[in-house]
């Protein structure tokens, strides 16, 4: 278990702000209407089949997904898992509101590519700070690893493999697929690396050695 110390405060403090930005990043996507995370466009596309929210049915997903971590990678799970699997579909659904309220939504194609660049940045950057955090993986996240720690397969070949189902899955019921799918799928990982090396760690790490 966790001892709470000012460390530790200060690393979840900032795995709660990943998870904001990523959110907020996410609808950011989803309103300019290029295609979110294959994981997140899936989601949206069966919470709609089942008539739930996506904060509602996305965390009933990724308790399965909990269930399965919890017995193959257990070492994965913390506090950053916890938050990342109970709000970010609630933040998506927070902020959606917000945007169309506001009547924010892109409307021509300099807009989207406005909104895919905008979203992209601030929905990376949260990754790189939430993992940054080191508390813990999304059970999403989790599940490629823990499969290569059990059977020592290629973890490029497992999480491309995962998210191409998920991104067919929300491809075929009409989910929001689009370039932004593809860009968070396969090319995001320079540009996490990037505000990983910039920015997240730095940045957690001047603030642990201040609390210390």
């Amino acid at each position: 278990m966790y001892r709470i110390t000012k460390e530790l405060f200060v690393r979840m403090a900032f795995a709660v702000g990943g998870v904001i930005m990523l959110g907020l990043g996410a609808t950011i996507l989803q309103e300019g209407h290029v295609g979110l995370d294959p994981y997140t466009s899936s989601n949206i596309a069966l919470s709609k089949v089942f008539g739930l929210s996506l904060g509602v049915y996305q965390l009933g997903v990724n308790l399965v997904f909990l269930l399965v971590i919890f017995f193959i990678g257990r070492k994965y799970i913390g506090f950053g898992t916890l938050v990342n699997m109970v709000f970010v579909g609630f933040l998506i659904d927070f902020f959606t509101g917000i945007f169309r309220q506001a009547g924010l939504s892109a409307t021509n194609v300099f807009q989207q590519v406005l909104f895919l660049l905008i979203g992209t940045g601030i929905f990376t950057l949260g990754v790189a700070i939430y993992t940054g955090a080191d508390l813990g993986s999304a059970p999403y996240d989790a599940l490629a690893p823990s499969l290569v720690d059990r059977t020592g397969a290629n973890y490029r070949i497992l999480r491309v493999t995962q998210d191409v189902s998920f991104t067919l899955l929300a491809f075929f019921l009409h989910g929001p697929v689009g370039v932004g799918t593809f860009i968070n799928a396969f090319l995001t990982g320079p540009l996490i690396s990037f505000w990983s090396q910039k920015v997240a760690l730095p940045l957690i790490d001047k603030s642990v050695a201040k609390v210390k």
